[in-house]
C-alpha cells in the first residue's frame, strides 16, 4: 500500500489490528496523524517480525487499533 492514510482511515480499514505505519505524521505530543501501512496483522508477533526485514532507515511506528482491555499495561 503506498497510499497515506489518516489515523481514522487506519482505524476503520484495519480494525483491532496491529500496524506497522511508514513515516507516521505526528502531533506535537507524538500522537499518529497519517502514515503509510507497511504490514498489519492480528497478531503484534507477526507485526513485529516483518518490521525488522525493513532497513534501519525506515522511520516506523506500530500501533494496535483495538481497544485495550482493562488493566493491561505497555512498557514503550
Amino acid at each position: 500500500m503506498n497510499q497515506i492514510l489518516t489515523i481514522d482511515e487506519i482505524e476503520s480499514r484495519f480494525p483491532e489490528e496491529w500496524i506497522l505505519i511508514q513515516d507516521p505524521e505526528t502531533t506535537t505530543d507524538l500522537r499518529i496523524k497519517a502514515g503509510k501501512v507497511l504490514w498489519h496483522s492480528k497478531s503484534k508477533d507477526d507485526v513485529y517480525h516483518k518490521a525488522q526485514s525493513f532497513p534501519s532507515a525506515i522511520y516506523t511506528a506500530v500501533i494496535y487499533t483495538g481497544k485495550i482491555p482493562e488493566g493491561n499495561i505497555f512498557v514503550l
